[in-house]
């Protein structure tokens, strides 16, 4: 079976109703890209939890519309621009999509990935390339957090760097909940993970059950506040999130560390690490522990004068 993709360039101001039109007129689904994609005039669209845009579109947007190569297009698009209002039928390109194996093409997109001395996350479809490592058999998903992004592999390398044996781990924003495997690999125990999306909780339980991990608690933050970790300090409390919400939890996260016990901090540009590190002065001194690709981890150790060395090498 093969598709049409029927392409259409229109203003920010109608993308968003364009697309649902589309898609009531028989559009199988429907993307939004920035139509000035690799030129000057691109614009990055992203935002930090909290700041996100209100509109997924581009000044210049281009809708992209999947349909049945045998679907009668030109209607398509014409019943599409009548929902919305447009006074003219917008102009509108087509290309064929040929029929793929889509998941043999998804999956030779993921390798696996080597970080730090010993440790490989491997997507289940790979054999290991060294079964004496720490492996971390983990697919994409729903859930952020594969080793492949700067943060979570400087997070990865600080804990292998600290194996902590018998200390207590609290992984906050833990997504797929990587971070928290790897510690209860390296030995930590208990292991606690909270995140405040739902799915990634089913995902990090469904991930730690695949590893052998199935200890590792997780919980969203209500549940946590209700569980017997409800007033507990950790010996490590690991924060892989961004920059705004951790300088917001500031008071919170110190609070959760114990005395004498370690903060680690990323999902931080390297331009935002001095606000960051000063919102959490008055708990924690922290610095830069190491960065990578414009990203850095920030580190700290609760009742430390001084702030900690940054890894050598």
């Amino acid at each position: 079976m093969s598709w049409t993709e029927v392409v259409i360039e229109v203003a920010r101001e109608h993308a968003e109703r364009l697309s649902d039109a589309l898609m009531e007129a028989g559009a199988l689904s429907v993307s939004v890209e920035d139509a000035d994609e690799g030129t000057e005039a691109e614009q990055p669209l992203f935002g930090e939890p909290g700041m996100e845009p209100k509109e997924a579109a581009w000044e210049h947007s281009r809708v992209v519309a999947l349909a049945d190569v045998d679907a009668d297009h030109s209607f398509i698009v014409a019943a599409a621009a009548q929902a919305v209002g447009l006074k003219a039928l917008p102009a509108y390109t087509t290309r064929h999509v040929a029929d793929e194996d889509w998941v043999r093409l998804t999956q030779s997109q993921f390798e696996p990935i080597h970080i730090g001395r010993n440790i490989w996350v491997v997507p289940s479809w790979h054999e290991a390339p060294d079964p004496a490592a720490l492996i971390l058999e983990l697919d994409p998903g729903l859930a952020f957090g594969t080793g492949s992004h700067p943060t979570t592999r400087l997070c990865m390398e600080w804990l292998e760097a600290h194996p902590a044996p018998g200390r207590t781990v609290l992984d906050y924003g833990c997504g797929s909940g990587i971070l928290a495997m790897v510690a209860r690999k390296l030995g930590a125990a208990p292991v606690t993970g909270v995140d405040i999306d739902p799915q990634a909780i089913e995902s990090a339980r469904d991930n730690a059950e695949r590893n052998g991990v199935a200890d590792i608690e997780y919980f969203v933050p209500d549940d946590f506040a209700q569980s017997a970790h409800a007033n507990a300090k950790f010996d490590i409390v690991v924060a892989n999130i961004l920059s705004s919400p951790l300088k917001l939890m500031a008071p919170m996260l110190s609070g959760r560390v114990a005395d004498g016990g370690a903060l680690v901090l990323s999902g931080v540009l390297a331009r935002q690490a001095d606000e960051v590190a000063a919102a959490y002065a008055p708990f924690i001194k922290m610095s830069v522990w190491a960065e990578h690709e414009g990203w850095v981890a920030l580190y700290g150790r609760k009742g430390a004068d001084t702030a900690p060395p940054p890894r050598q090498g």
